[in-house]
Formats: structure tokens, C-alpha cells, sequence
């Protein structure tokens, strides 16, 4: 195969090379989304993925000369903060990307764009608050805060007031904060002891993340409930902290790095032990195995870590494989319209939530693959709420079209703006481990 036909190899990712100088220089940069932004513009393939490539699109069809020579600059800085680093684009469309000539990343080029930002101090306040996960959640989980946090989130003369200061949208529905952590009432050990003679990883350790501990324990329950009816030893990971996502997004890479020097000693112990690291966010499951590896590409913990991390359904449906896991389900599920998220799909697992789903008797999965666009904060944001909607039109439409009696995510925060798109409705949100500990009668 030619250097020129590289393209229909698999993808490749380079490591991100964020520790050196250039990396930050304002005009190399510049020089680089001038190419690629070129190379888009020639192609236009991803031209209904996110809002980044109609607003350089449309700027182009625009200029003089309709060519991206007479483009204004700030369109450029446009884009970047159209782009939620969902990395479809790279995984599903660009035929550019390594090990192609054109060497096309355009994630991690926004990904640079967003941490030169940063770098220069021209991110907001705002943003820099709504990535702080674990600190909001800490405070937000207080007993009595939780209650004025809560009510405040609901009330519409604060709303208008955190839209108009903070540039928090006071249409977006947000969710509550829990007093009762998911780590301060799970049970640190299930009592059960590895099996001889088991293929898949005997044992798993529960990476909480900050969503789950703060915002819905009980997903995590769910987790936990499944895992012990299936007799499989699980313990949660000590003293987690943030997996970085919510900052790699802001373009703070130090940041990302204080928190993996906190997580990894603590994870690459639990996985050189012989444990599965299950997250039941996809967003936190993408950070330990791709984001990190990609960041320190020579740090050997990192990678023991990449090779431990499992989303659930993939660890369930591995049981399954060796004919491990238990199928015996007392209550069908009805129709379930079933979502999959970007940081899930761009994982290349294969769908293993939806196969999960449907090895229980008397269940009819509708699966919708397209971005909801939520996309972490971002659908937050007062600026970027009506393009959130915008995006996520078809898929609430898909999703309501079965008339279901579950509507359901991997990602929870999707699930929630899902049904906020959907409007009224008879279905009941749920994730789909709540939805596996139902069908078990548990």
C-alpha cells in the first residue's frame, strides 16, 4: 500500500505533545488550523456532525472570495468554541487522519486551540467553575446546601440571574445534587472471592466518577447490585478524584495532570492486582483509555491503567462470552429506546449496552447513534444551549418515535437533555444499569 492510500488504514493517534514550547505558540498554531481548516473546507464531509464545521463552512461561503484566504480571523477562534472534542469527526469521518499524508486531527488541534487559550487567560469564569466537578460536588453535597443548591437550580428568578451572570442558560434543566454520596453509603467490599478457572478479570474495582458520587448514587448502586448477584468481588477505588475530562476540555492540561498524579498510583495498584476498573461514565472510561495514554504516551502506570479500564457493559458482556454471566431475568423491559453516546462509540467496543439489554426476554431496543448534544457543559452554556437543542432535535424525535417505556443512556447527563428535548412523555428516563438490575428483580 502507498504512503498516498494510507488513509484506509486504521486510524492512528499521535501522542499530544503538550509539554513542548511550540505547542503554545499562538502563530504555529494559527499556521496549523489555517491548513486543516483548508483541508475541511475541501472535503466537507463533516458537515452535519457538529456546529464547528457549518460555522467554517458557512464563514467561508461568506468571505470575498470564497476561499478560506479571506476568512476573518476570529471565525477561526469561532470554531474552536463550537467544538465539544466529541471525536467523532476523527473516528467516524475524516478520511485525513494518520496515517494519511494530510495528518489530520482535528480534536486535538481544538484541543491545542483551547489550551493556548487558556494559557493566555482568556478563559471565563464560568467555565473554569462548571469543570470544577469535584469541588462543586463537595460543597453542593453539604445536607443543607444540597437542599438550597437544588431549590435555587429550580427556581426561575435564579435561573435568570445565574443566565444573566454567570451565562448559565435558564432553560437548561440541570441536575440535583445528593447529600447521600455514592461513596459514603456503597459497601467498600461485596464479600464475594475470585473463582478458579475464570477467564474474564475475577474481580472489579468501582471507579465512582464525580457524577455518579454526587449527582446520582444510584447508578452506582445499580452497579454494584448487578455485579454481587453475579457473585463477581467488587470494591470501590480509594480516594478517586476527577478523571480530568471536564478540564482537558477547558484546555487546562495542568490541571489534567495534577489530577492523574493523584488517580494513577492509586488505579495501576488495583491493576497490576489483577482488577477490571468499571466507570460507568463514558466520558471518564475515554479519559483513562485514550486521553491519558495520549498525554504521556512513555508513563507505563498510565498505559496499565488504559488496559484495566472497562466500561460496564463491556465487562458484562465479556462474562457473557465465557459463559459467566447470569441470564436469569424475572422482568421484561417493554420498549426501550436506547441511546449511544459519543465517548462510548468512539471507543470501538461494538454496541455491548444494547446486547445486554437484549438478553432479557420481552424487551424491544430502539438504538439511536448520533450526538445528542449535550456534550458535558457545553449544552450548559447560555451561548451554546439553542445550538444544544438544535443538534439533539433528531434524536429526540427518534427517541420519542417508538412511543417507549424507557428512555436510556450511557451517559447520564445525554439522558437528562434528551428528555428535556422530548418534552411530555409517559416513558421513564433510566440508565441502563438500573434498567439490567430491574430486569434481575433486584
Amino acid at each position: 500500500m502507498s504512503k498516498r492510500e494510507g488513509s484506509l488504514e486504521a486510524p492512528q493517534r499521535h501522542p499530544l505533545d503538550w509539554n513542548n514550547p511550540e505547542f503554545y505558540n499562538e502563530a504555529a498554531l494559527m499556521g496549523e488550523l489555517h491548513r486543516v481548516y483548508d483541508i475541511c473546507h475541501g472535503c466537507r464531509r463533516c458537515f452535519n456532525l457538529c456546529n464547528a464545521f457549518p460555522t467554517l463552512f458557512d464563514s467561508i461561503d461568506a468571505s470575498p472570495s470564497n476561499e478560506l484566504d479571506t476568512v476573518e480571523k476570529t471565525v477561526y477562534w469561532k470554531v474552536v468554541e463550537q467544538c465539544y472534542l466529541c471525536d467523532m469527526c476523527f473516528m467516524t469521518k475524516c478520511p485525513y487522519v494518520p496515517p494519511h499524508p494530510f495528518n489530520v486531527d482535528f480534536p486535538h488541534l481544538m484541543l491545542r486551540a483551547k489550551a493556548v487559550k487558556f494559557k493566555k487567560g482568556e478563559t471565563k469564569f464560568r467555565d473554569k467553575l462548571l469543570s470544577s466537578t469535584d469541588a462543586l460536588g463537595k460543597l453542593a453535597s453539604i445536607p443543607v446546601v444540597t437542599q438550597t443548591v437544588n431549590a435555587v437550580n429550580k427556581t426561575p428568578v435564579t435561573r435568570k440571574i445565574m443566565d444573566s451572570v454567570l451565562g448559565i442558560h435558564q432553560d437548561r434543566k440541570l441536575p440535583e445534587y445528593s447529600s447521600n454520596t455514592f461513596r459514603t453509603h456503597a459497601a467498600p467490599n461485596n464479600g464475594f472471592t475470585v473463582k478458579n478457572g475464570e477467564r474474564t478479570p475475577g474481580k472489579v474495582a468501582v471507579y465512582a466518577t464525580c457524577y455518579i458520587n454526587y449527582n446520582e448514587p444510584g447508578i452506582g448502586h445499580d452497579l454494584l447490585a448487578i455485579l454481587a448477584h453475579n457473585e463477581i468481588p467488587a470494591r470501590l477505588v480509594e480516594k478517586e478524584a476527577c478523571c480530568g475530562m471536564p478540564k482537558l476540555e477547558l484546555g487546562d492540561l495542568e490541571a489534567v495532570a495534577r489530577l492523574k498524579e493523584t488517580n494513577i498510583p492509586k488505579l495501576v495498584k488495583l491493576a497490576r492486582e489483577g482488577y477490571a476498573i468499571v466507570t460507568a461514565i463514558p466520558s471518564c472510561t475515554l479519559m483513562y483509555k485514550q486521553e491519558l495514554p495520549l498525554m504521556f504516551p512513555d508513563d507505563a502506570d498510565v498505559k496499565a491503567v488504559a488496559n484495566a479500564m472497562c466500561d460496564p457493559f463491556e465487562y458484562l458482556m465479556l462474562r457473557h462470552k465465557d459463559g459467566l454471566l447470569k441470564t436469569d431475568f424475572k422482568q421484561k423491559l417493554g420498549k426501550v429506546s436506547y441511546h449511544v453516546p459519543c465517548h462510548l462509540r468512539v471507543q470501538n467496543l461494538g454496541q455491548k449496552t444494547r446486547e445486554t439489554l437484549q438478553l432479557v426476554p420481552g424487551t424491544e431496543i430502539t438504538t439511536v447513534e448520533r450526538c445528542s448534544g449535550h456534550d458535558g457543559t457545553w449544552g450548559v452554556k447560555s451561548e451554546f444551549f439553542a445550538e444544544s437543542m438544535k443538534i439533539g432535535k433528531p434524536v429526540f424525535k427518534q427517541m420519542a418515535a417508538c412511543e417507549p417505556d424507557y428512555v436510556s443512556s450511557d451517559c447520564a447527563i445525554a439522558g437528562r437533555h434528551i428528555m428535556q428535548g422530548i418534552g411530555e412523555t409517559s416513558a421513564q428516563k433510566l440508565h441502563p444499569l438500573t434498567l439490567i438490575r430491574i430486569a434481575y428483580g433486584l
